[in-house]
């Protein structure tokens, strides 16, 4: 052990108690106290699944986790227990990792567009991974940092083909002219990074820029440059049901790799998943705090409303954003006694919207729900929610920072 992690960081639990068990244990406590407040349970044990699998699966690739899609203490500390980097956009998210005892050489400066007092910052702390993708970044760089160590971005839109686009990184045509222009500033570029996004999921689109970077590497290695990274981003599945497994992905992306940069070329490889590590492990618990029953009027056979034959449409008003519920994932009814609400004759389910609180900007969380129907005081529970919803303040009503309990099972541990 590393000491990033201790027990005292989360709730032990043995194997087979699930995160609903502990939530509707928590969900029981918070209804005696009368508490309203959304918070989240972790399953730090579906983490440490996960980066197994990973590591199974992609065994030449070491992950960098990026801080901006999930930043609680308790993901932090446990991935940097497993040994995992860090992909930081700015000094805050730098100084958070280094705060818990990360070293610099386990940190990515990963943003292409960084502000100069940041680039000093990181200078200062030794953090000296980095990315660029035009020449105003080269240029404040080489003023600023010139210790750093780059990665050239290239954008996934121009693989293969290069064309102008708005997305970061550069264009293939475009390569040279960066990699000559950080020759000529003493700037040290050591790889090619590259982000695929949903474009993942295609079949051919890893084997595409795998080839695309190693033609680029060619050409920094041409150009006098130590060309030994290469970062293949993210985009890697956070949940089982989509039309493309990890397994399947990393085939093609150890096929690729096997191709262009087999072992032995003298080339480390680093990702940045992000959804992958964190979705499922979060479930989010928000209570209803308002509701509003809306009379639909459906004509009865002479035309006419008949009240007896109109459904219901519930307003309900939980206690958090829409930016934290977006995107909104299912969720599960739990009425104060945590039970779970399940339709029958006796409890219809109804058409629901689902609104954030007043004064937030856009409130509209969802609209066409069908659930059943729910008092204030009840609970919604929306499963898949670690990716890119923390931290949810100041956003929750009344500015809180929404709680994280973190469980882990003694066998993950």
């Amino acid at each position: 052990m590393n000491g990033f992690l201790k027990e005292s960081n989360f709730l032990m639990v043995e194997e087979g108690f699930t995160t609903r068990d502990l939530l509707e244990n928590l969900l029981g406590e918070l209804c005696q106290e009368s508490h309203q407040q959304a918070f989240f349970v972790a399953d730090l044990g579906d983490i440490v699944k996960k980066h197994l699998c990973f590591l199974k699966a992609l065994p030449r690739v070491k992950p960098y986790f990026p801080l901006k899609c999930n930043s609680s203490e308790g993901v932090i500390r446990l991935l940097a227990e497993l040994g995992a980097g860090f992909a930081c956009a700015n000094k805050a998210e730098i100084s958070r990792v280094q705060g818990i005892g990360v070293p610099a050489d386990r940190i990515f400066y990963s943003s292409p567009c960084k502000q100069v007092a940041h680039i000093r910052y990181a200078a200062t702390h030794g953090v000296r991974l980095m990315a660029f993708d035009n020449e105003v970044e080269l240029s404040k760089v080489a003023r600023s940092h010139p210790r750093a160590r780059m990665l050239l971005g290239i954008t996934a839109d121009s693989i293969p083909a290069a064309h102008p686009s708005m997305t970061f990184g550069t264009t293939l045509q475009s390569c040279r002219h960066l990699l000559e222009t950080a020759k000529d500033q003493a700037v040290e570029v050591v790889g090619i990074s590259f982000h695929l996004g949903s474009r993942g999921l295609e079949p051919q689109a890893w084997a595409q820029a795998v080839a695309t970077a190693q033609l680029v590497f060619d050409m920094g290695t041409e150009l006098g440059h130590h060309m030994h990274l290469l970062d293949i981003g993210g985009g890697f599945p956070g949940t089982e049901d989509t039309r493309a497994p990890l397994e399947e992905i990393a085939a093609g992306i150890n096929s690729a790799l096997d191709l262009y940069f087999p072992e032995g070329s003298g080339v480390d490889i680093i990702a940045r998943p992000g959804r992958y590590y964190v979705t499922s492990a979060f479930t989010l618990a928000v209570s209803i705090t308002a509701l509003e029953e809306i009379p639909m009027e459906q004509p009865g056979s002479d035309g006419r409303c008949d009240s007896r034959m109109c459904p219901l449409c519930f307003s309900l008003l939980p206690d958090v954003s829409p930016v934290s519920l977006s995107p909104l994932p299912a969720p599960q009814c739990v009425p104060c006694v945590p039970e779970p609400t399940k339709p029958s004759p006796q409890f219809p389910w109804h058409s629901s919207s689902l609104r954030g609180p007043r004064g937030h900007g856009e409130e509209r969380i969802a609209d066409g729900l069908q659930l059943p129907q729910l008092h204030v005081g009840d609970w919604l529970l929306f499963g898949d929610m670690g990716a890119y919803t923390m931290p949810v303040s100041p956003l929750l009503s009344g500015g809180a920072q929404a709680h994280v309990t973190y469980a882990m099972s003694r066998m993950a541990w």
